[in-house]
């Protein structure tokens, strides 16, 4: 009887598993272009260049060492529930110690660990925003094709993982979310090292005094993807995410505001919330019901989606906006796991996928010359590799349910998707006008002198002497290679006539952020394993 069961079950469940595999990488004949599993290994390594903190024995971006080893220090969180109940803080006031030796309690265990987490970009600061916003796409990378990195899949934990222990420090506190370490008009007043770095590690945060729903709900969408990659390789971790997850979700809906209202002086112009909040409360809800299956976040999204932007036409996807990949999120819910309550996100998802295919009707994406997806002239290739990556998991969903997109009467395959999407990536590798591939140590030409202080300055063993905050604008502005690579940083990538000129104070065109490689990770690991290098 068990031996039928067990027969019974593998017929049902093998067809939905055949499908899932075949939907996720499509077999391509002939040569491959590019050696996407170089490109997919470099990508992931890049994420070490930007930790901050105390390093592993484990790195292997050897030029980097600690740093930001007290950040968070410089606050106390004063409701902190181990104030209020810490029976040790009880005993002492019973036994009328001094004051002195309260004070130094209170001190000890209300004192804020920040020490962790990324820079952002090619400065020292730790902006939360996004950060978070980082954190979920890597862990959509590994959720949707981690399948397919093989050797790599264990340096993708890694990376997700180095972010999601920051997050659950920056969520320690009920009703907080820590959000920036670092004061950034200060820190971009240097040109320092990170292990250097003397300017303020000033802390901000959102409370229900200082609301702020976006970035709190991105810090939830990013903890609940994040449990999904460790759902199976360490189910107490993963719990323990989707439980944060949760807590600050709802943290972000009681209370609702947008960041940069209240701290706009410290938060822009860099990562100010331009599009506003709802993006992320429907983001959110998106990646806690796809965590947690809880019927709770898909009445939310039904109840709620329509007003939090569901069917607005906006067509940029990254760190602020999230609207298309909400979309393209519980999109899936219908076409794969065949929830009819939201069918409604096929047409909207579909909508936002028109919008970049050439020759259609519907389609209203700007190309350069060169072929380049070209939505801003600062930092473009963030779009570049975020709206592919949402080019291949939506025909990876198509495929799996047999369905198509129709765009102004024009029907679009998968395999159509798949080709816009590599397309892209070739671009961004080295088949553009210039021959320049924009990703560091990637091909035989590319950035050598990118916007980035620690690859920009010798490092640490090369010259152990403290270099001082204005002594390092030598190199900011000098015309030679960085002398240390950081390699698989994607930089911003060229202008709309598909030029680059290499210029290190060019931070439009020559910065590497987390928000840039974190997607392409998942459109690499999908062309690798499809042209047979993986």
């Amino acid at each position: 009887m068990a031996l039928l069961r067990c027969l019974f079950l593998l017929a049902v469940l093998l067809p939905h598993r055949n499908a899932a595999v075949a939907a996720a990488a499509s077999p391509h004949h002939g040569p491959a272009p590019h050696d996407y599993r170089d490109a997919l290994t470099k990508s992931i390594l890049f994420f070490e260049g930007q930790r901050s903190g105390k390093l592993p024995p484990s790195q292997r971006v050897s030029w980097r060492g600690d740093s930001g080893l007290s950040d968070g220090s410089s606050i106390k969180a004063r409701n902190s529930p181990l104030l209020r109940v810490s029976p040790f803080r009880r005993h002492w006031r019973r036994l009328s110690l001094s004051l002195a030796m309260v004070s130094w309690l209170d001190a000890f265990v209300s004192q804020v660990d920040l020490v962790g987490g990324y820079y952002d970009a090619g400065d020292n600061m730790k902006f939360g925003f996004p950060l978070a916003f980082s954190m979920t796409m890597l862990a959509w990378s590994v959720v949707e094709f981690g399948g397919l990195m093989k050797g790599e899949l264990q340096h993708a934990r890694d990376a997700v993982r180095w972010g999601s222990d920051y997050l659950l420090k920056a969520t320690a506190h009920p009703d907080t979310v820590y959000v920036q370490v670092g004061d950034a008009n200060r820190d971009h007043a240097c040109w320092e090292r990170p292990e250097d770095m003397d300017t303020p590690r000033t802390v901000y945060k959102v409370d229900p005094s200082t609301p702020g729903t976006d970035v709190a709900a991105e810090t939830a969408a990013a903890l609940a993807a994040a449990s999904l990659v460790f759902r199976k390789s360490d189910p107490a971790y993963a719990s323990r995410l989707v439980a944060r997850a949760k807590r600050v979700f709802e943290f972000a809906d009681k209370h609702r505001g947008t960041y940069s209202t209240r701290l706009s002086p410290y938060v822009c112009p860099y990562y100010c919330s331009y599009s506003g909040y709802q993006d992320e409360l429907l983001w959110g809800a998106a990646w806690l019901h796809r965590a947690t299956k809880n019927p709770t976040y898909l009445s939310y999204i039904q109840m709620n989606g329509q007003v939090l932007g569901a069917d607005e036409q906006d067509n940029t996807f990254g760190w602020d906006n999230k609207h298309a990949g909400a979309r393209i999120l519980i999109a899936k819910a219908f076409l794969v796991q065949k929830v009819a309550a939201l069918h409604e996100y096929k047409g909207h998802a579909d909508s936002f996928i028109c919008s970049m295919v050439p020759g259609t009707p519907t389609d209203q994406t700007q190309y350069t010359r060169g072929g380049l997806l070209f939505k801003l002239s600062d930092s473009n290739m963030q779009y570049v590799t975020s709206s592919s990556f949402l080019l291949l998991t939506y025909a990876k969903y198509l495929a799996f349910s047999k369905t198509t997109v129709s765009c102004g009467g024009a029907a679009v395959t998968p395999a159509r998707l798949r080709a816009i999407a590599r397309r892209q990536v070739d671009y961004l590798l080295g088949s553009n006008p210039m021959g320049m591939s924009y990703m560091v140590g990637y091909g035989a030409k590319y950035p050598r002198r990118i916007h980035h202080r620690a690859s920009s300055l010798p490092s640490v063993a090369a010259h152990p002497a403290r270099i001082g905050c204005s002594q390092g604008f030598t190199a900011l502005y000098s015309g030679v290679a960085n002398p240390n690579v950081l390699v698989g940083a994607v930089v911003g990538g060229p202008n709309l006539q598909d030029q680059f000129p290499d210029q290190r104070s060019d931070h439009e065109h020559s910065e590497p952020a987390t928000y840039i490689n974190a997607p392409l990770v998942g459109a690499l690991a999908y062309l690798a394993h499809s042209y047979g290098q993986l």
